[in-house]
């Protein structure tokens, strides 16, 4: 983070990069810290009743002035900027709070598409055809969402309690597959099967023992073995439901095959593995990447499709991989990242079309956590510097933007 000096409000001068010691609903700038353009801001800062900001050399175009002074400026012009300026703040808070009830929205079709998850997996085995169809409406809903226009967004979701992590995982893996087989040109019949598929796609891990799964240590090889056999145990679970399609069966016995022949558990190579296999197989490595398994330490977003780039060229569908960290982005929802204005956010959305320019929530020690506010950088000139681990942030940063354990997305408007 950049070092800052306290300097007189006296000084200041147009280039000079400074922090206000302001609440933010205080002043009527967007931002607690800004590089100054012009001298009328300077007034209105000195009218803000404070003696002292901070400024950050390394960020700023012009030094302190050596002498005190008081540029006179027109009353009026400075009272209709103040005015001006008002206004463009209420619209950004009105602008944020619309951004709020989108992502709360969001959020809360996620939480049902939970529940329907919990529900048709505890009636596969009693009441298959319920589960089947429950999950063919949710696939439908979904599909729905996503071929219904172009302001499609990408939202980061809440961390998942230790019960829900496979209902989250295999959600991940259906929508993110489902948004790949759209900008893949699929079919809507091929989108909604590749979601069906993914939906489904680890339920054979129910029938592998939860000390096993939950399992803090290094597995023996015995229990590693076990484990390998889950997608082939998914298919044996499936066999209960007559209507769920044959067509969805491979991808999910195959969703850990490698191209070269090193997945498993039957070691396939590439001309054994279909395109819905192919693809699955992309994407639930990246969420293994991200979210951890019991060989993999969990990675940020980022980092996660840099490893899919380079470290599964032999592995994985090249066309896939490369489609797919086009789509997410360089700063998926997840990645923690530095703004242009010195400020460091944690991303949690991004407009499908903008993939540069995310909707972020921006750390601030001025404003309470529970109140910091979501920006949407295309809205403000600001852009993404560069993306970090969440291990080079500050302590006081990394618990007021507090990056997510498990990295889960939804899509929506």
């Amino acid at each position: 983070m950049s070092q800052s000096e306290k300097v007189s409000v006296q000084l200041l001068q147009v280039g000079m990069f400074i922090r206000l010691p302001a609440s933010w609903k205080d002043h009527p700038f967007l931002f607690n810290s800004f590089k100054i353009k012009d001298t009328a801001q300077i007034q209105l800062i000195k009218r803000l009743g404070i003696k002292e900001v901070f400024y950050v050399r390394e960020k700023s175009d012009a030094k302190p002035a050596q002498a005190n002074g008081d540029e006179q400026i027109d009353r009026q012009a400075l009272s209709d900027l103040k005015s001006e300026m008002d206004k463009q703040k209420n619209e950004l808070i009105e602008k944020q709070q619309q951004l709020k009830r989108r992502f709360k929205k969001t959020e809360q079709k996620f939480d049902r598409s939970l529940s329907m998850m919990r529900s048709m997996t505890s009636k596969i085995s009693s009441r298959p055809l319920n589960a089947v169809n429950e999950a063919k409406e949710l696939i439908n809903n979904l599909t729905d969402i996503l071929v219904s226009g172009e302001d499609l967004a990408l939202h980061l979701m809440a961390d998942a309690k230790p019960g829900d992590v496979i209902y989250h995982h295999a959600l991940n893996v259906s929508m993110l597959s489902m948004l790949m087989a759209k900008e893949l040109d699929w079919p809507r019949e091929k989108i909604e099967l590749i979601g069906l598929g993914a939906l489904f796609h680890d339920i054979g891990k129910f029938k592998i023992p939860s000390n096993i799964l939950r399992k803090k240590a290094s597995l023996t090889d015995a229990e590693q073995n076990l484990l390998k056999q889950h997608p082939l145990m998914s298919i044996n679970f499936l066999k209960l439901a007559d209507s769920f399609p044959d067509e969805a069966k491979p991808m999910i016995a195959n969703h850990h095959e490698f191209l070269d022949g090193s997945g498993y558990p039957q070691g396939l190579k590439q001309e054994a593995l279909d395109e819905p296999s192919q693809l699955l197989t992309v994407v639930n490595e990246f969420d293994a990447l991200c979210n951890g398994t019991h060989h993999i330490k969990a990675k940020t977003p980022s980092t996660a499709l840099g490893q899919l780039y380079k470290n599964y060229k032999t592995k994985l569908n090249n066309e896939y991989v490369g489609k797919f960290i086009k789509k997410l982005g360089v700063y998926p929802p997840g990645s923690v990242v530095e703004l242009s204005n010195g400020q460091f956010a944690l991303v949690i959305t991004v407009n499908l079309q903008q993939i540069l320019l995310p909707d972020v929530i921006a750390y601030d020690p001025l404003v309470p956590k529970e109140q910091a506010p979501i920006i949407s950088l295309q809205d403000h000139g600001l852009k993404v510097v560069r993306s970090l681990p969440p291990s080079g942030l500050p302590e006081k940063v990394m618990k007021y933007l507090n990056p997510r354990t498990n990295v889960t997305y939804a899509f929506g408007k």
